[in-house]
């Protein structure tokens, strides 16, 4: 009972903090709505607890990694936000989370591949500070002294735990490894680590090679900006995009919904959608199986059906 106790105290904490990021960074819909102290604990009791009593679902996968034609690109799903991205030579990995538990949130399903089994990664992006997609100790796994792409004000968290080469990036802003070129791009999120820790940037990325690009949106609410991505960036061929934790017990508006995430890859016009961050930790009030429902739906509704693409978590597939 302690334990819940504390869950719910430092869930408190975190969106107070959410608040005052509301206030200091000029992010809309972070103001936790009216009820959501009672919202909070409903979602502790009904999601998190049971979660921890419930069997882990998934299997990890044997890696396969096909050889890559010209402009083909490979996206292997790991679970949650985490990708493998191969194109070219360069094996490019997203927000590295093989993490079994964050504190009480227990993992419902285990990663699609071994962190042992993965190839030697050239490069490692990370979207934002949260717990969820900045997993200190896979990322410490990983770490081979290759570059680390993060937001501003979220380098200082890695160079004090001695990792390599740390390039800190701002929105719009281009970098080139190799042959690939990354460009940072905005969400409406929030990147607080710590309490009072309102200076941590966020966003997601776009990632070229020659003429293919692959788009990580990272986390985000629905927004005006995926049209200036899609305007900037035209003929974006993959869209990660994410789909779940859209019911937050506290009311925020930070995640996109499964109809939101769809008219978001709309206005971006790119080639094909994969979704993510859905159906690993139980982070909204939904049930787990109800993203990938709603997904399916809102794109036959809309008869984009042929261009979603729903992967298995460690099994790869071309583009």
């Amino acid at each position: 009972m302690k334990k819940i106790v504390k869950a719910v105290r430092d869930k408190t904490r975190m969106l107070r903090n959410g608040g005052r990021c509301a206030e200091n960074e000029n992010q809309v819909g972070l103001l936790p709505k009216q009820g959501w102290r009672r919202r909070n604990l409903q979602f502790i009791g009904q999601r998190i607890i049971p979660g921890i009593f419930t069997r882990r679902t998934g299997a990890f996968q044997s890696p396969f990694f096909p050889e890559l034609k010209d402009e083909e690109v490979a996206i292997t799903w790991i679970g949650h936000a985490t990708f493998l991205v191969q194109m070219g030579a360069s094996n490019i990995l997203i927000d590295p989370n093989w993490a079994m538990w964050h504190a009480m949130v227990k993992r419902a399903r285990v990663p699609g591949l071994r962190l042992g089994d993965l190839p030697p990664i050239d490069l490692v992006l990370i979207s934002h500070a949260h717990y969820d997609h900045l997993h200190m100790k896979s990322l410490r796994r990983v770490a081979a002294g290759q570059p680390v792409m993060v937001p501003k004000g979220v380098g200082p968290l890695l160079r004090r735990r001695r990792f390599g080469e740390v390039h800190e990036m701002d929105y719009w802003e281009a970098r080139a490894h190799g042959e690939i070129e990354v460009v940072f791009t905005p969400t409406q999120h929030w990147g607080a680590r710590f309490i009072h820790d309102t200076h941590r940037g966020f966003g997601g990325f776009l990632i070229r090679h020659g003429s293919r690009t692959v788009f990580h949106c990272g986390d985000s609410a629905f927004f005006d900006g995926f049209t200036e991505i899609g305007s900037r960036f035209p003929g974006i061929h993959v869209a990660l995009m994410p789909i779940g934790a859209y019911d937050a017990p506290s009311g925020r508006e930070v995640h996109m919904n499964p109809e939101e995430a769809v008219s978001a890859f709309e206005h971006l016009n790119a080639g094909a959608m994969v979704p993510m961050h859905y159906g690993t930790f139980p982070l909204g009030s939904e049930p787990m199986h109800e993203p990938l429902e709603r997904l399916r739906i809102a794109a036959r509704q809309r008869g984009l059906s042929d261009r979603v693409h729903v992967l298995d978590e460690g099994l790869t597939r071309v583009f």
